[in-house]
């Protein structure tokens, strides 16, 4: 898939058209990464954002007694961003790293706030995105206390099948905030009934 189509999935947007579409797109670089390449380590301050064309990568912070918990996953046609860290310049907390090989489109936040500037349909294309994430925060954060792990399972299961296909199983039940042999049994359950 050639960048423009990639890309074009991302920011398609009404107050955008293609000629501003092509100056946004061309501001990208490829970024080809490895099964476990880092993107973004805790206490660093990130100077970029990516699309995701193929593959999967996550997010992680670690606990006060050192573990892993998985707060968040990407796959293809996402932007994947550590928006606080990136927005406010302060060092994250968080770790961003692939899953899988991963093809990526970077754009720099130079670049990004200039044409955040220069092109109208690019901050408002900012402004949906951002509710859109802000949406989907309140929901996940929602569903963590109303939902039974169950439930959650099977909503990640269908919003994103590719996560269960693909991310190891620890992974998956940090994400859902439960333990590997809790995940273990669900899917089995689940299984079971179908």
């Amino acid at each position: 898939m050639d960048k423009y189509t990639m890309l074009k999935k991302i920011y398609q947007h009404p107050e955008l058209n293609s000629d501003e579409l092509q100056i946004i797109c061309s501001a990208h670089d490829k970024v080809v990464m490895k099964k476990g390449d880092y993107l973004l380590k805790e206490e660093q301050v990130p100077n970029e954002y990516y699309c995701l064309e193929s593959g999967l990568i996550r997010s992680f912070a670690t606990n006060s007694e050192g573990e892993e918990v998985t707060t968040g996953f990407f796959s293809s046609d996402e932007v994947v961003i550590e928006v606080a860290s990136l927005f406010l310049r302060t060092p994250t907390k968080e770790n961003i790293h692939t899953l899988t090989d991963c093809v990526c489109w970077k754009i720099s936040l130079d670049t990004f706030q200039q044409l955040f500037q220069k092109i109208p349909g690019f901050s408002a294309w900012g402004r949906d995105w951002m509710s859109e994430v802000l949406f989907s925060t309140k929901q996940r954060s929602l569903s963590m206390i109303t939902d039974s792990a169950t439930e959650r399972y099977l909503t990640l299961r269908k919003e994103h099948p590719e996560i269960i296909q693909q991310a190891p199983l620890k992974y998956i039940a940090s994400y859902l905030g439960i333990t590997d042999s809790s995940l273990s049994r669900i899917r089995k359950e689940v299984a079971n009934k179908t």
